[in-house]
């Protein structure tokens, strides 16, 4: 097994498991390839991923969106090879990016980083 991944966990759910309680929106999905939590990436206006790094120390993400399959290693700010991960391997196809439906402001670009 790659350090900071384990293929075994699924992911935490379909949305960021911060923003999702509190009505909240995100641009793009990242997952936690160590224990499958979803959280929002650094254009989000929460930027939850990256907070689950700080917070966790768990190294690599990956992608939650459709057709992306890249891993990214916080510690060594690079990106890094990955493997095969439980299933889903992405948001469902029908949820809009930004997301989700029906949170996302009309002036969405105003809040990105």
């Amino acid at each position: 097994m790659t350090a900071g991944i384990d293929p075994t966990v699924p992911p935490s759910g379909t949305g960021c498991v911060e923003c999702d309680p509190g009505g909240g929106w995100w641009v793009h999905l990242r997952r936690c390839a160590q224990c499958g939590h979803i959280g929002c990436c650094d254009s989000s206006p929460a930027q939850h991923a990256t907070a689950h790094f700080r917070e966790s120390g768990h190294p690599v993400i990956t992608s939650f969106e459709p057709g992306e399959d890249w891993f990214w290693d916080y510690t060594r700010e690079t990106g890094v090879a990955g493997q095969p991960l439980a299933p889903p391997q992405s948001h469902p196809d029908d949820q809009p990016v930004p997301g989700p439906e029906g949170r996302v402001p009309a002036d969405w670009q105003d809040h990105v980083h």
